[in-house]
């Protein structure tokens, strides 16, 4: 495989990396875990509302494949499970943190975009 990636052509690694990253749970979950500290289950679902047991779960085990989590389980009753940003996936912090922001700056300004394009013109 070559060293050079591009996400515009189709097939390329870095191209699946950008969709898994700018997936809507995708973004949440890691700015969930952007303190680094370990989180249950339980709070990153209940932080994230409107995600469903089937979505998140799905999108916590894609982001441990793709080594940007780690999924640590312990033996007790009932089974603890908790989840942290590998060094790997501390990297996106920066960048997330970046686009959290310009979404928080810029909302009121894409809101009213949307609402002159859905006006019907005379």
């Amino acid at each position: 495989m070559s060293d050079h990636y591009d996400p515009y052509d189709r097939g390329c690694p870095s191209r699946d990396l950008l969709d898994r990253i700018g997936d809507k749970w995708t973004v949440l979950v890691l700015g969930e875990l952007a303190d680094e500290q370990p989180h249950r289950y339980a709070t990153i679902r209940d932080r994230l509302e409107g995600v469903s047991e089937k979505m998140l779960t799905q999108t916590l085990r894609h982001l441990e494949h793709d080594g940007l989590i780690t999924r640590e389980v312990f033996a007790e009753v009932p089974p603890r499970v908790q989840y942290q940003l590998t060094p790997l996936g501390v990297t996106l912090r920066q960048p997330l943190a970046a686009l959290t922001a310009w979404s928080i700056a810029h909302a009121a300004e894409v809101i009213e975009a949307r609402q002159r394009q859905s006006v019907p013109t005379v």
